[in-house]
């Protein structure tokens, strides 16, 4: 890559975004699941602490980092098969900005059906 005298003349276009979102949705998704293992785990040393566990996740606030946890699911997954294609086809590279725009168009359908329903529930729409 050309470099300037100030650094690199890559300014951040949507492969630099996209690059980071993965990495954020991979850490967070990687919390969750500690998170989750260990809560589990609560189950064999105590029954009671693990219901009480398991009682403050179905707060309000939890209902949110749920719809969020689905969001890092749905783009990592997504971009992530973009980025196989970026990768493994001949001309993946020279399409990968279309095929990030797609990945969000993907995500944002996907999100529009997940999220009203998820919403309803968290709320006490059901």
């Amino acid at each position: 890559m050309p470099t300037a005298q100030g650094g690199t003349l890559y300014r951040g276009r949507e492969g630099m975004w996209s690059w980071v979102a993965h990495r954020v949705t991979g850490f967070a998704i990687f919390f969750f699941l500690l998170v989750h293992v260990t809560d589990t785990a609560l189950v064999r040393v105590s029954p009671e602490a693990y219901n009480a566990v398991i009682g403050t996740y179905q707060t309000p606030l939890m209902g949110l980092g749920e719809a969020g946890l689905v969001a890092a699911i749905v783009f990592h997954a997504f971009n992530g098969i973009r980025i196989i294609l970026v990768d493994f086809l001949a001309k993946g590279p020279r399409y990968q900005r279309v095929m990030l725009w797609i990945v969000l168009g993907l995500f944002v359908v996907t999100m529009a059906g997940f999220l009203p329903r998820h919403l309803m529930n968290v709320f006490g729409g059901q």
